[in-house]
């Protein structure tokens, strides 16, 4: 069984910065992984994905490029996203989401994603 956990959610000022981890526990695929984050009323979107071992190629969502930096360290079996110069609109809550079986490229589509975890929530106050 896949377990999902994410942490280092919380509370800063615009500019400063956060970094989430995320563990999946029972994670045998080592596929594609990813971040992604949602508000209320609006939908999930992604934000940073990165495929398996072998080539660690990166996706980011546009909002985030050059602010956001998604890294696996595989021998600790954790997904980090580092995120600086953060702005009002990064607030929301954070999940992580691992892909069951192969994966070429990833995607920032959530629909391609197996296990997800409970979220993290960031608040990012002007």
């Amino acid at each position: 069984q896949v377990q999902v956990v994410e942490s280092g959610g919380g509370s800063v000022q615009a500019g400063g910065s956060l970094t989430l981890a995320c563990v999946a526990s029972g994670y045998t695929d080592r596929s594609c992984m990813g971040w992604f984050r949602q508000n209320p009323g609006k939908e999930r979107e992604g934000v940073a994905t990165i495929d398996s071992d072998s080539l660690h190629r990166t996706r980011y969502a546009d909002s985030v490029k050059g602010r956001f930096t998604i890294t696996k360290d595989n021998a600790k079996k954790t997904l980090y996203l580092q995120m600086n110069n953060l702005e009002p609109e990064d607030t929301g809550t954070y999940y992580c989401a691992a892909k069951r079986g192969f994966c070429w490229v990833p995607s920032l589509l959530g629909s391609e994603y197996d296990y997800w975890g409970q979220g993290t929530a960031v608040t990012v106050s002007s």
